[in-house]
């Protein structure tokens, strides 16, 4: 088994959460958590490759004769890029409202939300 995809989505990964964590923009702060999300596209793909597999339509071929691709983890992948769209519109929707209420997308000037 091929460990490289799966070090490829660990620095995918790793390489989002440090610019999550080193970021003083909100902007920025949503664009890291979206390189973190796809790290997992990364990852689901990974898991669902086989090698000489082929499309899991059984249109021409008999049943069992050759090796398929798992679907589920290229729903769960497909999912995972709608989910992960989602959220990416909504944070940035947070984010325009901070903006127009408190005139700043920088963290530490937001006051109010230190406890």
């Amino acid at each position: 088994m091929d460990v490289l995809p799966y070090l490829v989505s660990a620095w995918i990964f790793l390489a989002g959460c440090y610019g999550l964590a080193t970021s003083r923009n909100l902007i920025h702060a949503v664009g890291c958590l979206s390189v973190c999300q796809s790290a997992t596209y990364v990852l689901l793909l990974a898991v669902g490759y086989r090698d000489g597999a082929t499309a899991p339509v059984f249109s021409d071929i008999d049943p069992g004769s050759r090796p398929v691709v798992d679907p589920v983890v290229q729903a769960l992948a497909l999912t995972d890029v709608v989910v992960g769209a989602t959220v990416t519109a909504l944070l940035l929707a947070l984010v325009i409202q901070v903006s127009k209420r408190h005139g700043t997308v920088d963290p530490d000037e937001l006051s109010e939300l230190r406890g």
